[in-house]
């Protein structure tokens, strides 16, 4: 007897359809044949399904059984199938009696056992079932909660095998799962954050201009390279950034949470659910690692930090690849990989906070510690990141030595929580002038919006002009000194662009020609 039942197969962070057709009762040697081009861990999956039949009560079939996978071109990775064939084996040896089993979209792992455990990807999936209009989604523990954030289709929670066949087959009532609950149950608010024991701006001493540049570039989801000597703090300040941004809108959680379901750190317990992303790479990192990719293209860091930060810590120790390969994805928000198994395109529109010492010592200026730099040395380790990749980073900032007066002092200063109010006022500023686009934030903002919004008169073009003369900044510096200047009127509540914003705006990228040529 022939039983179908609809899977799915993980396109990068989207859902494909894969129906699953097990075939039982054919002449032959009592064997089961799985095709449909399988990797390795669905092939072993047979063995993981007959111990789960068994242990659950079942009878495993003894005949020859063949189970397709289709599209058979498509390729099928990881342990999605382990329930849906189970079922499929179930209903072709007549064991489950379920009408219109073609109506669910089923996915899971089984243990020998027979519970279910939790798979990548249940948000793609969820999204796939409404828009085949299924009747609802079958899944196991923390999936089947991920999945019930997507509204507009049923999702039922499946903690073993043996419930899911009762299900099916109309013995064990089971009710979907509140969507709002979903939606709403992972999250913290910002009060609660603040009294959870997080990092908060108050430890940070001194530093009133690094501080200052932070706020800047977090209202406007500008890009900020700090420069400074071992521990000025600069780590310590990029690691407090997500407390003072503001909370994202459902449509961003979800974007997040679809990225991070796919890689699998939703179900591992990776990923932390009250803030945006926050991903801090080590130097030594692949450029596969860093842009993302694989025998099967999935995300990598750039896209794990989707609206959230990219913290690079010692930026030039990054191999030359891996940060040219930065560079599309900081203008575009979004990169396309493209393998032999097929071709994806990821969200990618992340904030990037980079740090680095001014030379390989680290002490260049420092007037407590003598450089032991050689000027050769000092300009290779600079040459180390390209000119490009500077034109992109819009906030250039020193970051100077603490003093001993500085690290004694007891006195706290300004907390997260009242920054992360003028930011937000900033932001809802930026966001209704923005209204009716697919920008969010200045830095985003296109050539056509920076003509509308950026404006300037004649004596501030002027300024701006001869500030470009002098410091040999390029066409894309422009525009981007005109965004983050733009981002300095709305902290200071300004209709347009005056003077003052525009020179501190400049003052952000003095560091291009003093530092690195």
């Amino acid at each position: 007897m022939l039983a179908t039942i609809t899977s799915a197969a993980l396109h990068g962070i989207n859902a494909e359809i894969v129906h699953v057709e097990v075939n039982a009762g054919e002449v032959g040697d009592p064997k089961l044949i799985l095709v449909g081009l399988p990797d390795a861990a669905v092939k072993e999956s047979d063995d993981r399904v007959f111990s789960a039949l068994s242990n659950s009560g079942f009878r495993p079939p003894r005949t020859r059984t063949t189970i397709n996978l289709a599209p058979a071109n498509l390729r099928k990775e990881g342990p999605f199938y382990d329930l849906p064939i189970a079922l499929g084996i179930l209903a072709a040896t007549k064991q489950l009696n379920a009408e219109n089993l073609g109506d669910w979209l089923i996915a899971g792992e089984l243990s020998l056992s027979g519970a279910t455990r939790p798979v990548r990807g249940a948000l793609a999936m969820a999204r796939l079932a409404r828009s085949l209009g299924k009747r609802g989604v079958l899944l196991p523990g923390i999936s089947a909660e991920e999945a019930a954030m997507v509204k507009g289709v049923a999702v039922y929670r499946v903690d073993s095998l043996d419930r899911a066949v009762r299900f099916l087959s109309g013995e064990f009532p089971l009710h979907p799962l509140d969507p709002v609950a979903a939606r709403h149950g992972p999250r913290r608010t910002t009060t609660d954050r603040d009294n959870a024991g997080y990092a908060d701006f108050s430890e940070i001493k001194g530093q009133h201009a690094l501080r200052r540049a932070v706020e800047v570039a977090v209202c406007g989801f500008h890009n900020l390279l700090m420069i400074g000597p071992p521990g000025s703090g600069k780590s310590m300040v990029a690691k407090r950034i997500p407390t003072i941004m503001p909370p994202p809108t459902l449509d961003e959680y979800l974007e997040v949470l679809s990225i991070h379901s796919a890689a699998g750190r939703t179900i591992s317990g990776e990923m932390n659910w009250d803030a945006r992303p926050f991903r801090s790479p080590h130097h030594t990192v692949s450029d596969v690692a860093l842009l993302g990719g694989g025998t099967i293209p999935g995300p990598g860091e750039i896209s794990l930090a989707h609206h959230g930060v990219l913290f690079l810590d010692e930026l030039p120790e990054f191999k030359r690849s891996a940060l040219e390969v930065l560079r599309q994805p900081l203008e575009d928000g979004d990169v396309t990989i493209s393998r032999s198994a097929g071709r994806i395109t990821l969200p990618c529109a992340f904030m990037l906070v980079a740090a680095m010492n001014p030379c390989p010592c680290g002490y260049l200026g420092d007037a407590r510690h003598e450089c032991r730099c050689s000027p050769t040395q000092i300009q290779r380790y600079r040459a180390r990141i390209s000119g490009p990749l500077l034109d992109r980073i819009d906030l250039h900032i020193e970051a100077p030595a603490l003093s001993l007066a500085e690290l004694r002092t007891t006195q706290p200063a300004e907390g997260s929580a009242a920054i992360r109010e003028r930011v937000n006022a900033a932001r809802q500023r930026q966001l209704g002038r923005l209204r009716g686009t697919r920008v969010t934030a200045n830095a985003r903002m296109t050539h056509a919006q920076i003509r509308r919004h950026c404006a300037i008169d004649a004596s501030l073009g002027d300024l701006l002009q001869h500030a470009m003369e002098q410091l040999s900044l390029s066409a894309r510096a422009y525009d981007r000194i005109l965004k983050v200047a733009r981002t300095i009127a709305d902290l200071a509540g300004a209709e347009r662009i005056e003077s003052n914003h525009l020179l501190e705006a400049i003052q952000y990228r003095s560091l291009d020609r003093t530092v690195f040529y």
